[in-house]
């Protein structure tokens, strides 16, 4: 099955182009009765697709897409003319705002595992489990876990003693949540997804025969509405908790080490190592690959750039790039500096061979 014979499958609903403006309150401009069942791309979009335009470079593509419409971003319309054009257009305040809203009209449903407990999975007696659940096949729950009400356990999710799970959280395929942590409601653990693990502690031993393993007798808050991607970790506490904000989204492949505290709706892209004991506040924003060494606080609002590495506290609403990392502006002057250095050297460099003997 190619691409689009998968897309189509897929698209199950179809809408009038005039309904879909209303869902997103946008202004129409055309006939509003073209059929649309689909999203995509304005370079993959087909006549039934509908896809999205926020900035000028795209707009100009418009016209090489065979999209039967699409979202525009108010401040753009300017640039749209009907000459020769007959397709209609949907302008609102913000395309990327209602492309969401237009994907959550198109999506289908995910299939969770049969309402009720697998005859495959193993539940031991002491655990307490909520109503409506979605229990799938070699699934294990250890003693005195609790799962909350709706909660949905994927194929292999492996649920250690003591373990707390809110209402609605879905835990995907082969997620691990260790001894004595809780999730909260409406959270969201993709595939591999490891919480509770040990932290990573080690000191020599006194007696030169190795190192002493740290014990972590702590556990890993999640609260409500956090998302993290597959294969990401998040380590338990020395003592105490490491404390996941409510409504934090963390992409795939990435590391929050031992009592690490991160703020609310915090958004952290794939790749990114966060050191233990690390304080983040709410509303930071941290690209890809980003490193921190540990004990260092990133106050509200910080925005830390893809590939940096953070070796001081970052000041609220901050934004810094580089290695080490350090104020974006300066930053940036520096990288700008750095590619003018062989046009400077040059004259040097000529100045010296002429000048040797």
């Amino acid at each position: 099955m190619n691409a689009d014979q998968s897309t189509s499958t897929a698209a199950l609903k179809t809408f009038t182009v005039a309904e879909l403006a209303r869902r997103v309150g946008g202004d129409l401009q055309g006939d509003g009765k073209a059929a649309i069942s689909g999203v995509n791309s304005l370079e993959d979009a087909k006549p039934t697709d509908i896809t999205f335009i926020s900035s000028p470079q795209y707009a100009r593509q418009w016209n090489q897409s065979k999209a039967g419409s699409t979202v525009v971003t108010r401040k753009l319309q300017p640039m749209f003319s009907q000459d020769g054009d007959s397709r209609p257009l949907i302008f609102v305040a913000d395309a990327e705002i209602a492309m969401i809203h237009l994907l959550e009209l198109f999506e289908t449903p995910e299939i969770a595992p049969d309402l009720g407990v697998h005859p495959s999975a193993v539940v031991h007696p002491s655990a307490k489990i909520g109503r409506q659940v979605h229990i799938g096949p070699h699934v294990s729950i250890d003693q005195s876990a609790v799962i909350g009400d709706g909660v949905v356990l994927h194929g292999g999710v492996r649920i250690y003693a003591n373990v707390q799970i809110g209402a609605g959280s879905i835990l995907h395929g082969n997620t691990v949540v260790r001894e004595r942590c809780v999730i909260g409601r409406g959270v969201i653990l993709h595939q591999n997804v490891s919480i509770g693990a040990d932290g990573f502690g080690y000191r020599p031993d006194p007696t030169g025969r190795g190192l002493l393993k740290v014990p972590h007798i702590g556990n890993v808050i999640l609260e409500d509405g956090v998302e993290i991607g597959s294969n990401s970790c998040v380590d338990r506490a020395k003592f105490g908790s490491t404390i996941v904000g409510a409504g934090t989204k963390i992409d795939n492949i990435c590391q929050i080490a031992h009592n690490c505290r991160i703020g609310r709706c915090c958004v952290i892209a794939g790749c990114a190592g966060i050191s233990g004991s690390v304080t983040i506040g709410d509303g930071v924003q941290m690209g890809g690959m980003v490193g921190i060494i540990d004990h260092i606080n990133i106050g509200s609002g910080a925005r830390l750039g893809a590939m940096c590495f953070v070796m001081r506290d970052i000041p609220a609403g901050q934004s810094v790039l580089g290695y080490p990392a350090d104020d974006g502006q300066t930053v940036l002057r520096q990288w700008a500096s750095v590619r003018k250095l062989p046009g400077l050297l040059r004259p040097l460099s000529r100045h010296i061979e002429a000048s040797k003997p």
